[in-house]
């Protein structure tokens, strides 16, 4: 059974676009449309004419390139193992009904316009406002502005050219094309007169030249010195003892001025202080500030017959000195009253205070009272009756206040006003007296072998001397008695007593004023013997 062809109508919907590309000129008549199924092997001739047709080129063009192949459309699976070849056939009889329409439908291309003639090589105009912006003895500093008128050939460069005046013997002065619009023209003769112009240089030549009005003359251009003294050193500058100085003073001047330093009208001491100077500013350097760097410094820089003049003040300060003296005046009440005097050294610069202190006499402790006090004198208030003050004064300017004070030789005594305290007179009291026993002698008893002691108490003054007696007999310094006496306490120490120690002992204390006696009875007992021992 024949299989039904493909439908005409997508295949050319596509193709007629790729066919307009590659054949320039129309299509042959397509070939009639085959029969469906038994057209199948006649399809195939029609198709190979139509071909020839399409890729026969028009006379005197050039031969189109072959059309890019169309992808055949899927294939539908078949039904079974025989039926695919008959879809083979089915699917060239469709292209070839495809391909004849398409030829026919595409249209004629047109023809490339032809491209125009290149426009001619042109010069720029002129450069522009050509004119010296410095000079010095051995060149000119020229600047200008781009041509108004540039062209399609565009700007390489420029071409600086020079002669001199009078003649017209025109040099370029740079061997290749000057990209930017400034140059320095060197190497130029002190005193010469010197014609400049600049050319534009692009691909269509050389751009007529622009020209200085009139010849430079090659010599520096004399500028007034200036001295640019800094606002901060236009008043006072003050530094401690011991700082780093270092100014920098610029100016201003063509040629390079020629600068020079005085101290109060001398030259410098180059020991003490160092001068650098550049083309533009000059620079005052100390490495470690004395007082006695202290003045006028005054910088000149001279160019030719110009000149210009600066002057700063260098003050240099430290720690002031104690006050010269410092005295009580008057003593009232509560108050005191001190006055003292400037101190000689003031550091190089003025007091701006004092400061007081005081401290009582009692416990030494130093108290500020007043600071940054301006005056020579004060009242000090206040102070505590009964005290006694000493007052010391420190002086004060702008780098701090004095390492050492003044103290007042005298002393303020703060009285009690209205009580004065008049000591009664009493006799001195005679406390001579002769001895007296404040504590007497006891009789007391004791055994054979048991120590045992006497104790009494006396007064009398002057001290009195003591004395031990035994049955009227004194004691001395026998051993087997020990004699203390502390305070008046008097006792006597037996010791181990033995039957004969036992008697009456006295004690007698004398002075130059009398004496005086106790005594007492001493019993010594034999120790108690238990009955089993007797028997």
């Amino acid at each position: 059974m024949p299989s039904k062809p493909a439908p005409i109508k997508k295949a050319a919907g596509k193709e007629p676009a790729k066919k307009q590309e590659a054949a320039p000129e129309p299509a042959p008549e397509a070939a009639p449309e085959p029969a469906p199924a038994e057209a199948a092997p006649e399809a195939a001739p029609a198709e190979a004419e139509a071909a020839p047709a399409e890729a026969a080129p028009a006379e005197g063009e050039a031969p189109a390139a072959p059309p890019a192949e169309e992808p055949k459309p899927p294939t539908p699976p078949p039904a079974d193992a025989a039926a695919a070849p008959a879809a083979e056939e089915a699917a060239a009889v469709s292209e070839a009904p495809a391909d004849a329409e398409a030829a026919e439908a595409a249209p004629e291309e047109p023809k490339p316009p032809t491209p125009p003639p290149p426009p001619p090589k042109e010069p720029t105009s002129a450069p522009l406002d050509l004119f010296v912006e410095d000079k010095n003895d051995t060149s000119v500093s020229i600047i200008w502005s781009q041509p108004e008128i540039v062209g399609h050939s565009g700007l390489d460069g420029y071409t600086i050219e020079v002669c001199k005046d009078g003649t017209e013997d025109w040099k370029a002065v740079n061997e290749e094309l000057q990209k930017s619009c400034r140059y320095v023209i060197k190497n130029q003769t002190t005193g010469d007169r010197l014609k400049i112009r600049v050319v534009a240089v692009n691909a269509g030549g050389r751009s007529p030249p622009v020209a200085l009005p009139e010849a430079v003359l090659v010599k520096e251009v004399a500028d007034r010195p200036k001295v640019r003294l800094p606002r901060f050193l236009r008043q006072r500058y003050v530094a401690n003892v011991g700082a780093k100085i270092n100014l920098t003073i610029p100016f201003t001047g063509k040629p390079k001025p020629v600068v020079t330093w005085t101290k109060n009208g001398q030259p410098l001491d180059t020991k003490r202080v160092n001068i650098r100077s550049s083309d533009r500013d000059s620079i005052l350097f100390i490495r470690t500030a004395e007082r006695e760097d202290s003045g006028v410094y005054e910088m000149c820089v001279k160019v030719e017959d110009f000149d210009d003049k600066a002057s700063l003040i260098l003050q240099i300060v430290e720690l002031p000195g104690p006050p010269a003296s410092v005295k009580i005046v008057d003593t009232w009440g509560f108050n005191v009253a001190l006055e003292w005097t400037p101190p000689t050294d003031n550091g190089n610069t003025e007091i701006t205070g004092y400061t007081i202190q005081k401290a009582d006499k009692k416990t030494g402790d130093w108290f500020t009272v007043l600071e940054h006090y301006h005056r020579l004198n004060a009242t000090i208030s206040d102070l505590i009756m009964g005290n006694t003050y000493k007052f010391k004064v420190f002086s004060e300017n702008k780098c701090g206040i004095s390492e050492d004070a003044t103290i007042a030789k005298e002393e303020a005594k703060i009285l009690k006003t209205g009580i004065e305290y008049k000591p009664p007179e009493y006799k001195e009291h005679d406390f001579s007296e002769p001895p007296k026993f404040t504590t007497n002698l006891t009789d007391r008893a004791t055994t054979v072998g048991y120590s045992t002691k006497l104790l009494c108490s006396v007064r009398g003054s002057p001290k009195p001397k003591v004395q031990w007696m035994k049955n009227q007999m004194i004691i001395g310094d026998d051993p087997k008695y020990r004699q203390i006496c502390v305070q008046g306490i008097c006792s006597l120490e037996i010791r181990r007593p033995g039957n004969f120690d036992g008697g009456v002992y006295s004690c007698k204390a004398k002075n130059d004023h009398g004496e005086a006696t106790v005594s007492c009875k001493l019993e010594v007992k034999q120790p108690a013997v238990p009955d089993a021992e007797k028997k």
